[in-house]
């Protein structure tokens, strides 16, 4: 099984990101929590929109089956359940942090959007524009 967890940066000892579609990278992880991939999240991270689809596109294409996370807005939680992944909630502290509290049964399974759309986007007079 392949565990992606939204991140603020490339290494377990990141801070795990609240944010599905807006995320810098996943870090790809299997059951014995050895890291098996970094996913950058560039062309979502930075969209003007659509950033939860394209982070699933994502994910779907290499190959993951859960992903960890904190928020999802409702066209990435369609685009979750049309490619058959599972998300949890709750992640906190680092992405390493997230994994065990994953494995031991700790987060949420997310069933329904738990974010408004856009929720993760940067207001445009704080994005410089």
């Amino acid at each position: 099984m392949r565990i992606a967890v939204s991140s603020t940066g490339p290494n377990a000892t990141e801070p795990a990101e609240e944010r599905l579609g807006r995320c810098n990278c996943f870090l790809v992880f299997d059951e014995a929590e050895n890291l098996l991939e970094v996913i950058t999240n560039d062309a979502a991270s930075s969209a003007a929109e659509g950033a939860g689809i394209k982070s699933v596109q994502t994910l779907i294409k290499h190959k993951v089956d859960v992903v960890l996370t904190g928020r999802v807005g409702p066209k990435a939680m369609n685009a979750i359940m049309a490619g058959g992944l599972s998300v949890y909630t709750g992640v906190s502290g680092t992405v390493a942090q997230s994994l065990k509290s994953y494995l031991k049964g700790e987060l949420q399974p997310l069933l329904a959007p738990n974010s408004a759309a856009h929720a993760g986007q940067v207001p445009r007079e704080r994005a410089g524009r």
